[in-house]
């Protein structure tokens, strides 16, 4: 990091310089200043989400937001569709099973279309790394990554440090412990880029299998024990176990795998005792994580990184359409 960037992470410059970026492709692209002033403008969304009141919001009446999603989701998608309209914008949602892509037309003509329907902001989500980046080169509007391969999900992370930082007080000096699937998921490497670039301890805990190659360019401590893994720490982050991307043999079977690397309410007692526990979801329960501890009230934050979502998504699109919209100090 250049000293141009050392810069307390609460301490954003004003206006447009406190965010920089036309889109939001990764957190890799970030400074830890402009994640802390997304955060805090999620913050607003929460308390008036809570209050009922962000849906008389209109804020972005009047802006359409294309959300096309190449690849299937539902909490996301509908987490980006709630955001915009929350905002007063026009949403439509584009599904790839009924989109051109099927029937043969490049990723490049598909960005085209998009980008000659005037779209204020487009949502994209894709299976292969490096397509939302292909987009975004494409198109004159801004572009929200909502999940590109392995590559990054950058919206799950930065919901996630809003979680945390909701419930420890703080989202730095933590000890986080990413546990499971990391080598398929885009969730894991935004989160590590995100923690990191925090202050926080990261360590990586899965079996050698599901184990990304050179993780320590990433600036984690890696493990294959679990019980080792979390010990005392603050935040254990489970991942799901993703069959459909898994082409060979990592692992011998889900019964075998729930015993070494599932999280149990005996194995959670290594962690710290007010630990919290974390998933982005879609689980699956009895495999990488139980019931008993998805569903406790106090230690899982599941439901409430949910929640988290919709606010962070509209931080978002209010942020990367301030431009369009002429918002003062932002041109």
């Amino acid at each position: 990091m250049t000293s141009a960037n050392i810069r307390p992470a609460s301490d954003y410059p004003p206006g447009g310089d406190a965010f920089r970026h036309r889109h939001l492709i990764g957190i890799a692209q970030l400074t830890p200043w402009e994640i802390s002033y997304v955060l805090d403008a999620a913050e607003q969304w929460v308390d008036l989400n809570r209050a009922g009141a962000a849906k008389h919001d209109d804020q972005l009446a009047g802006l359409t937001i294309i959300n096309a999603f190449f690849e299937n989701s539902t909490r996301t998608l509908l987490s980006f569709e709630i955001a915009g309209k929350r905002l007063g914008a026009d949403v439509v949602n584009m599904h790839a099973a009924q989109s051109s892509v099927k029937k043969g037309e490049t990723l490049i003509d598909t960005a085209m279309t998009l980008n000659a329907m005037r779209a204020d902001a487009m949502v994209i989500r894709h299976g292969s790394s490096g397509a939302v980046q292909l987009i975004a080169d494409k198109v004159d509007c801004p572009v929200l990554n909502a999940g590109d391969g392995r590559h990054e999900h950058p919206t799950q992370a930065l919901l996630d440090a809003l979680t945390i930082r909701r419930r420890k007080g703080k989202v730095e000096g933590l000890t986080v412990a990413i546990c499971g699937d990391v080598l398929h998921s885009r969730v894991a490497r935004s989160n590590i880029l995100a923690l990191t670039l925090l202050g926080n301890e990261v360590r990586v805990v899965a079996p050698p299998t599901l184990t990304p190659p050179a993780m320590e360019r990433m600036h984690v401590t890696t493990f294959t024990d679990m019980d080792e893994g979390i010990r005392d720490a603050d935040v254990v982050m489970m991942l799901r176990l993703q069959n459909e991307r898994m082409d060979g043999a990592y692992l011998p079977s889900a019964r075998e795998y729930h015993a070494l690397y599932g999280l149990t309410p005996k194995r959670l007692e290594k962690a710290k005792p007010d630990a919290i526990v974390m998933h982005p979801g879609p689980m699956n329960r009895g495999v990488e994580i139980d019931s008993i501890v998805a569903d406790d009230p106090v230690r899982s934050t599941i439901t409430e990184q949910v929640e988290m979502g919709v606010a962070v998504r509209m931080a978002c699109l209010d942020i990367l359409t301030r431009r369009k919209r002429g918002v003062a100090g932002w041109n």
